[in-house]
């Protein structure tokens, strides 16, 4: 074990924990009364206007305390929102009124594309275990977005099937939602059920606003134990809940021969089928399935610079099939099955725990090589299975003890990791997490055997094991946080289903950090300061990086937002030591309501790797954001990296990337994407080698037009083109490849 790194976090660890009593204390929260949802006999019209008669006899909940800026003051607008249900929806309307309705931000768009307007949200804990929930939200054009949380989903990313429209009125706006119950998971109870509900208008003027249901008390980290609570929904039932959704795609593709000179091939013709369903056995447990499933993602992954990096990059998983339930999979990720030819997962939640088990068949396999000082990404032409699961059980009103079990299996090749999480909130404030991972892996003789002279590696031969190991200690408030914590990851440690492109190191950080807030009114609103101390080490002992980091944090008028951040500190590569710092930061703000400004940029003395050395690294990233009338938007951004060594020049980089959107309908839009590279590199500053690798310069240009139509978001037909250019100092920039596709498909809700 590494005792040097393990001094720091211990004494850090320790120190907090003596701390906690004196600093935090069991809050006492308000018991909450459920208020009864009442029964509708009539389904209502979603049109965005709430004139049934029925929704005279809804729950009207005011939406009324000021949470953000201000700390449960009067809102500055009045919002209700009405709540009734039948058999088979849960029925939403709101009444949001507007002293100038001429002020009000709304645009079409895309589906989850209106989180820049205002926006109302009702967040619903299905269970009441205050362990996760969803959030449906509508701008008030009833353009939709939503979001799952805990066991139901990770983020924003999950998609569901519901209906909603919008109005605008001299009053304000209202909008309708009817949220089918087989579009979410609930209590498979008789008689009534009781769910925690919170509402959110989000009103953005001089600042952005939050409106909330009920006061919220900002040093309570448990914001599902401050819910609201309804009282009703007997006999709700999602009905058959099977969902089936077919896919046909075709695409036709050409490359240019002999690239650069020569001519284009004959045009490549792939057609395929697929379908993907899903059956809610009951409300507490899901079957998903998929064959020659459509995994496909229309808009493909955004550039990323990785000139001078270590370590492989990590990409947003977007694939319907992945997201559905995706918080049930601990330490899974879903982007290294690259082309799954099926998958199924079994999902669900009875009474304190939850669990999920996952398999699919992957044509090719994705592997993170992963080390102490660097990783790689490589693609085997070799199929392999792939399986998760998962447990968890809750313990008290916050804490949870997960298992998991991530496993991969190929010809001559497996990788197996099975681990325990364990989160503990001994009291509102105070979080200890304890992780404990061990891996068991045999590499393919691709990668592992030395005869293999082409590829160095750097894997052992072989079957071999090792383990992983974390601890953090924290105390988290609306001022003070501080926090400790350790880790330490065997040399031959793997998790080929997971992201973890770093290992044989152990890892020791210790930090604290103030937050003011105010009311709106003033130049700020939000101003946090902080500090950490990071300690590094190989598993030898030998110091990796140490240093300490600083931060600030604003937000202010214009829904402006800033923050600088400065790091200085030691670094060991090739077994040297280097001096380094630096000082990077991002600010933006919204002059008005169809208009963003935003920058990022660094500076400072960072490592070459090439060459064993340091020198000084600047980036700038520029962003514009525009919106015209209510549909059409465009949105700007360029990225400018350079590297300056003592003998000049290293390398230099731009990525130029514009998107620009006419929105027609709710349903049918136009997008254009361009993304623009180029890299300079000075050869004469770099070792031969690298003249294997890179050109003096390289450009590359990637084009998308898309035609979409959307009914919900897996009932779809996409029409486009994209192509690709690429062109160095010897030829100019030269299309290399084209692209024309188009997809269908229809989901089917039984």
């Amino acid at each position: 074990m590494n005792r040097t790194a393990l001094v720091l976090p211990v004494a850090a660890l320790v120190c907090v924990a003596l701390l906690m009593p004196t600093i935090s204390g069991a809050i006492e929260r308000e018991e909450k009364t459920p208020q009864r949802v009442p029964r509708v006999s009539t389904p209502f019209v979603i049109d965005g206007v709430l004139d049934e008669a029925e929704w005279d006899h809804a729950l009207v909940m005011g939406v009324n305390n000021e949470v953000r800026p201000g700390y449960n003051i009067a809102a500055p607008v009045q919002t209700d929102m009405l709540l009734a249900y039948d058999d088979n929806y849960f029925y939403v309307g709101w009444r949001a009124y507007d002293p100038d309705p001429s002020q009000i931000v709304a645009h079409l768009c895309d589906h989850d594309g209106m989180w820049d307007d205002e926006w109302i949200v009702i967040g619903i804990d299905t269970y009441d275990d205050q362990r996760g929930g969803y959030e449906f939200a509508c701008n008030p054009l009833g353009i939709q977005g939503e979001t799952a949380s805990g066991v139901h989903g990770d983020g924003g990313s999950w998609d569901a099937i519901w209906d909603s429209a919008g109005r605008i009125h001299d009053w304000g706006y209202s909008v309708e939602m009817a949220i089918p119950f087989n579009a979410i998971r609930f209590q498979s109870v008789d008689g009534d059920q009781i769910w925690g509900v919170d509402a959110v208008r989000s009103w953005p003027r001089d600042v952005r606003y939050h409106i909330s249901l009920y006061p919220r008390n900002r040093d309570d980290n448990c914001y599902r134990c401050q819910m609201d609570k309804l009282i009703g929904f007997e006999g709700a039932t999602p009905g058959s809940d099977i969902e089936i959704t077919p896919t046909v795609s075709a695409i036709g593709t050409q490359f240019r021969e002999d690239f650069p000179n020569g001519d284009f091939g004959d045009v490549d013709d792939e057609y395929e089928a697929g379908v993907t369903g899903s059956w809610g056995i009951s409300p507490n447990l899901t079957f998903s399935a998929a064959v020659n499933p459509d995994f496909s993602q229309v808009e493909a992954d955004a550039f990323q610079l990785d000139v001078n990096r270590q370590y492989a990059l990590s990409y947003e998983e977007k694939r319907p099939f992945f997201l559905e339930s995706s918080g049930t999979f601990e330490g899974f990720y879903s982007r290294s099955i690259a082309s799954p030819n099926w998958g199924v997962k079994l999902t669900g939640k009875a009474g304190s725990g939850a669990f999920g088990v996952l398999v699919a068949e992957d044509d090719i396999t994705s592997l993170i090589l992963a080390g102490s000082r660097r990783s790689r990404s490589v693609l085997l032409d070799e199929r392999s299975t792939a399986t998760a699961f998962t447990y968890q059980q809750d313990i008290g009103e916050s804490s949870t003890v997960g298992i998991y079990y991530t496993g991969r299996e190929g010809d001559g090749y497996h990788n197996r990791v099975a681990g325990i999480d364990m989160q503990f909130w001994p009291v509102n404030s105070v979080h200890l997490e304890i992780e404990v991972e061990g891996s068991q892996t045999d590499y393919p003789d691709a990668i592992d055997h030395p005869e293999n002279e082409s590829s160095d590696y750097g894997q052992p031969e072989g079957e071999f094991e090792d383990v992983t190991y974390a601890i953090s200690l924290g105390r988290f408030t609306s001022g003070l946080d501080v926090y400790a914590n350790y880790s330490n990851t065997g040399d031959e440690f793997r998790t080929d289903l997971g992201f973890m492109p770093r290992v044989g190191y152990t890892h020791s950080e210790v930090g604290v950090g103030h937050t003011w807030q105010r009311q709106s009114g003033s130049w700020w609103t939000m101003l946090n300061f902080g500090g950490s101390y990071t300690y590094e080490a190989y598993q030898d002992e030998t110091p990796r990086t140490r240093g300490l980091n600083t931060w600030f944090n604003y937000d202010g008028p214009k829904q402006s937002d800033a923050s600088i951040n400065t790091w200085i500190g030691k670094r060991e590569h090739a077994g040297e030591d280097f001096d380094l710092w630096s000082v990077s930061g991002d600010a933006g703000y919204w002059p008005t309501g169809s208009l963003f400004v935003a920058v990022n940029g660094s500076y400072g003395e960072y490592i070459d790797y090439a060459n064993v050395q340091t020198g000084t690294a600047m980036s700038v990233e520029p962003t514009v954001e525009f919106k015209l009338g209510r549909g059409l938007s465009a949105r700007i951004g360029h990225t400018y990296e350079k590297f300056d060594v003592d003998e000049g020049d290293l390398y230099s980089a731009n990525l130029t990337f514009l998107r620009t959107v006419y929105q027609f309908t709710p349903r049918m839009f136009v997008r254009a994407v361009v993304q623009y590279e180029d890299y300079a590199y000075n050869l004469d500053n770099y070792p031969d080698v690298y003249t294997n690798y890179y050109r003096p310069e390289e450009s590359g240009l990637a084009t998308q037009l898309l035609f979409s139509y959307k009914i919900n978001p897996q009932t779809v037909f996409f029409l486009g083109y994209s192509d690709g250019h690429f062109g160095t100092d010897e030829f100019e920039l030269t299309q290399s490849e084209r692209t024309i596709f188009a997809k269908i498909g229809y989901a089917l809700v039984l």
